[in-house]
């Protein structure tokens, strides 16, 4: 048995799935109004299951890391193609970012012109004619006019294809014990890039399985996980277990997954955590098996 910190590591998997991602660089005059954009243009990206994309914020940029010497932040979006991921992130650029005081949005990934989305080239329309299109090493940018000055946005982004729904369960002994530890747990993946936790606060409550009694739900309540349900379903759960939370990962590749689910379950493993498990359906959703005996080495 593997333990960590006496916190049993079950001999498991978690199961994780291809999608394509982009990465979108968005700046402001200040860290604070750069923040905001990435909190509106990531919000209601939790789950594709119900929302247009996965998305998170990734990490705060200083001055010297972003394209026009300004702070920003880098955020990832996830979907299941890249029409899909296209409409999802002019969407967002555009209610979210374009209508953001003083950003701007920049592509940050390397460019395929085979597997490119055009957002800023989709998003010039909004200038009505006024737009103006400019190119600096061989990357082209647009000028769209707007009330505080202009919105620049790169023309075209890059994509690549990521892994989703890499995880981990903690299971405490009290929600006290279980949230804490999910709070260090996304404290330690903060700190790992090509990342993001899409869920609020990067921590899931209502982890999910696939399928349901109702035809036309395609997920529905983990109920082996759920405490409540203990003596009425078949459960997951030992008696001293009374709360569970989910720690959900999409990364731009497995690499990065496969890192994230190390530090966030050694951060995880304090007091009051008796196990970490992961949530896979027998290999049949997605190609990724992210084993967490050979991923803590």
């Amino acid at each position: 048995m593997l333990t960590i910190n006496s916190v049993e590591i079950v001999d498991t998997f978690a199961e994780a799935f291809p999608m394509t991602a982009t990465r979108l660089i968005v700046t402001a005059d200040s860290p604070s109004w750069a923040r905001i954009a990435a909190s509106e243009s990531t919000g209601f990206a939790a789950s594709v299951i119900g929302c247009d994309c996965e998305a998170g914020l990734e990490r705060t940029l200083s001055p010297d890391e972003t394209p026009d010497g300004r702070p920003g932040v880098s955020l990832l979006l996830f979907a299941f193609s890249r029409d899909s991921l296209q409409q999802a992130a002019i969407n967002r650029v555009g209610q979210c970012v374009l209508t953001c005081a003083t950003t701007a949005c920049y592509n940050g990934l390397p460019i395929d012109p085979a597997r490119s989305i055009k957002i800023g080239g989709n998003l010039r329309f909004f200038g009505d004619g006024w737009q103006i299109s400019k190119k600096l090493d061989g990357r082209r940018f647009w000028r769209i006019p707007v009330m505080d000055g202009e919105f620049v946005c790169e023309d075209v982004f890059g994509t690549v294809k990521g892994v989703a729904g890499g995880n981990f369960l903690i299971l405490g002994r009290t929600r006290e014990a279980s949230l804490a530890a999910a709070e260090a747990a996304v404290e330690a993946i903060g700190q790992v890039p090509g990342v993001i936790l899409p869920f609020p606060g990067g921590i899931v409550r209502s982890g999910s399985k696939v399928g349901s009694r109702y035809a036309k739900l395609k997920a529905s309540t983990n109920d082996a996980y759920c405490p409540t349900l203990r003596g009425q379903v078949t459960t997951a759960l030992t008696d001293e277990i009374n709360a569970v939370y989910e720690i959900v990962i999409d990364g731009i590749d497995l690499a990065a997954v496969q890192k994230a689910t190390q530090v966030g379950i050694r951060a995880a493993c304090g007091p009051g955590v008796v196990r970490i498990t992961a949530g896979n359906y027998g290999g049949t959703l997605g190609p990724f098996h992210i084993k967490l005996h050979e991923v803590m080495g």
